[in-house]
Parts: structure tokens; sequence; C-alpha cells
């Protein structure tokens, strides 16, 4: 008894130390906290067993409130730009047939780039275009390592198709990985979108795939670390002004 008594008062230290720094600390998403709290009931219910399993899961515990973090960013203040949909590494750039063409007849080559994030990334996804969400599709799949460029056919994901002005469109692809296995998107259709707003997130290692026309020039490189809603992937080169 009071092996868990001394954990307590170890533990609630360094929650009054948390409390000094929270100014300091980003804000959490709020699909985060069943979670959080999860783990914490976990820590709880381990720490009665032993003091180190208390503290094994009071540590993943904090990694948990890490995971879900949800830091404001800043959108370059310039037009015609196509931000990051996500944090992470670029992991390719190429030419890939539209994402519709899996619930269609559309064959149209499109411009992809790839984002992968790993356990350590922000995981909060958002909007890397102003314009209309035009449809939303969900696709299931597998839970291959989302590293893997045949993740983006065979994985589960969402398909986010946004019209940036008439006739014209971007795709959002947010897939599952490995240990990720719940996609979620806020997104409805009609709905208006602006550039830099959060969209969803994809829980616990994932990737996002943006499918461009080809009148957009990209300006990453692969290998790239991309900050989503700050780093510039593209723009288009004949001038349009984004939907707001």
């Amino acid at each position: 008894m009071n092996k868990n008594k001394d954990f307590f008062d170890r533990l609630g230290d360094l929650l009054k130390d948390a409390e000094s720094i929270k100014d300091y600390v980003p804000k959490i998403n709020k699909s985060g906290y069943p979670f959080i709290l999860l783990f914490f009931i976990i820590t709880l219910v381990l720490s009665f067993f032993s003091d180190f399993l208390g503290w094994f899961g009071f540590i993943l515990s904090l990694w948990c409130i890490y995971f879900f973090r949800d830091p404001e960013r800043v959108v370059p203040n310039m037009e015609n730009i196509l931000v990051s949909p996500a944090d992470g590494k670029i992991l390719s750039i190429s030419e890939e047939m539209c994402p519709e063409n899996l619930t269609s007849e559309k064959s149209e080559k499109m411009k992809k780039i790839s984002i992968f994030m790993n356990v350590f990334n922000v995981h909060v996804n958002r909007v890397p275009f102003s314009g209309r969400v035009a449809w939303l599709k969900y696709v299931p799949g597998a839970f291959l390592n989302a590293s893997l460029d045949k993740s983006s056919k065979d994985n589960e994901r969402m398909i986010s198709k946004i019209e940036i002005k008439n006739n014209k469109f971007i795709y959002v692809v947010q897939i599952a990985g490995l240990i990720a296995r719940r996609i979620k998107c806020d997104l409805e259709e009609n709905q208006n979108v602006k550039i830099g707003d959060r969209f969803g997130i994809i829980r616990f290692g994932s990737r996002v795939d943006v499918y461009l026309t080809n009148d957009f020039s990209i300006q990453t490189l692969k290998g790239q670390t991309a900050i989503a809603g700050e780093t510039i992937l593209a723009k288009i080169d004949s001038p349009i002004k984004s939907k707001k």
C-alpha cells in the first residue's frame, strides 16, 4: 500500500510541475481525449501491481498526450500555393492515375506527393488548398506499412475530392498504416474549405497522398520534412483565385 502511495505522491509532484508549464504545451486534439483517459486508467491498474509498471504506463500516457498534440500553424500569405496536408517525410513525388479510377472510368494522370507520418509526428491533417468538397469516398483495405508504395492502393483510405475552381480538382487521400487503424475525416460533401483548416486525423502512424493536376509545379523534394499547413508543396502555374 505504501508503494502505491509513494507512486501517487511522485505522480502528483510531476503533475504540479506540468501545470506550471501548460502555457508552453500545445493543445490536444479532441479526438485524443478518450485514448488519453484509457491510457491513464491502464496506468492506474498497472500501478497496483508494481511501481515499475505504473511508471511504464505513465510514460506511455505522456506519449499518448504528445501524439494527439494539435499546435497552431501559420499558413503562408501567398496566392495559388498548395500546402502540406500532413506533418512528415516526403516519401515520393510521382505521376499516377487519378485515385478516382478506382470507382469510375476516369483515367487521368496526375502528379502525386506522398507524405509519411511516423508515430512522433503531429497527426492532425489540414486542407492543402481552398475550395469545395466535391465528394468523399471511403475505401476499405489492408493495413500494410504506410511507407510502402503499394499502401496507396492496398490500404484502407479516405479520399477527399476538392474542387479548387470550376471543374479543376485535387485529391487528398488519408491512408491507414500498419499501426493506424482509424481514419477520422471531419469534412462533408459540398462544404467550403479554406487552406490550412484542420479536417481530420489518422491515429498512430499513417500516410497522406495529394494528387494534383499538371498545371501545378512541385516546390518540394523527396526526403524533405513537411509541416502541415505551412510547408509549400506546389504552386499552380496558371494563377486562379482560390475558393474561400
